[in-house]
């Protein structure tokens, strides 16, 4: 005894309206077709629920006592679909990121600030974290999805390549290397070095060991956050190196920023997702839009160096 959708709506519509005639006009079916529900409905529960006459319809005793729980059910199941329509359409919902310090200093909030002129009623909610941070908030569930630097591949992610950036020497604006025709690591390696702490530091003197080993990059002082560095290298501490994204935050400080050279080191970053979990409307939707923002922004700043 399994009543259809199509049976409920019609017996809520005739109890509604009173009558067959505007019942079927409500519904946009024909007559015979809604009388036709309402009989299957009555040999689905075995017993009528709706005594006929020429002028109007009346309510059974259990129609009276099914009319309130049926009526309740549709209202149930159609503001549930109203909710996942607007989820689709992207009239609603919620997307979590997670990303570097660094990058929510610069590129995040500009790509939110693109999207939201897009899509005014997705609210987007960024998480500044640690770099060895991002990854655990996407696997734990709290971050949709994170943008962070190369890791070892994880059968738990899912990873998508964002951008390839190379290493940008950052220098005060009157600094003897800010007007060389060219920079490369062995100028960089002359002068007071201001590195991040942890796999920043540690990968990036690897890769130098690897290539020059002549050159002796040793720190002269070691920050957590690219922030503290870009403010240190200000004050003419020393100098510093980053990826081109944080260009915003260079410009802020009125600091010098340039290309390094001999080798040219890059550095990739990728989209973080969890493997086999489906992703949100809205938060899928933000990844399409940040893949060609990202390339746009990449193709102005070469067209426009710093």
């Amino acid at each position: 005894m399994n009543p259809t959708l199509r049976q409920m709506r019609a017996f809520v519509a005739v109890a509604k309206t009173g009558n067959f005639t505007s019942a079927a006009q409500y519904l946009h079916v024909t007559q015979s077709a809604l009388s036709g529900l309402i009989k299957e409905l009555e040999q689905t529960l075995g017993t009528r629920v709706v005594d006929r006459s020429t002028r109007r319809i009346v309510l059974t005793e259990i129609g009276r006592e099914l009319y309130p729980l049926f009526s309740q059910m549709i209202d149930d199941l159609d503001g549930a679909l109203a909710n996942v329509a607007d989820h689709t359409r992207l009239r609603k919902g919620v997307v979590r990121i997670a990303a570097p310090q660094l990058m929510c200093c610069t590129l995040v909030p500009e790509a939110v600030a693109a999207y939201r002129a897009d899509f005014p009623d997705i609210d987007v909610r960024v998480a500044d974290s640690a770099v060895e941070n991002v990854i655990a908030r996407v696997l734990s569930g709290e971050s949709d999805f994170g943008i962070g630097p190369e890791r070892e591949a994880a059968p738990q992610l899912e990873a998508r390549e964002l951008f390839e950036m190379p290493f940008s020497l950052v220098c005060p604006q009157d600094h003897p290397l800010a007007s060389n025709e060219r920079v490369t690591w062995q100028d960089v390696a002359r002068y007071p070095f201001i590195a991040l702490q942890g796999q920043f530091t540690a990968r990036l003197l690897a890769d130098m060991q690897a290539l020059l080993r002549e050159v002796p990059l040793k720190p002269a002082n070691e920050v957590t956050f690219m922030t503290t560095a870009l403010a240190m290298v200000s004050a003419g501490l020393g100098i510093t190196v980053c990826l081109p994204y944080a260009e915003p935050l260079v410009r802020l400080h009125r600091l010098h920023m340039r290309p390094l050279e001999e080798p040219r080191l890059t550095r990739r970053f990728f989209v973080y997702t969890r493997a086999g979990r489906s992703l949100s409307p809205a938060a899928e939707s933000f990844i399409d839009f940040l893949f060609p923002y990202v390339e746009a922004k990449r193709s102005l700043a070469r067209e426009q160096p710093v």
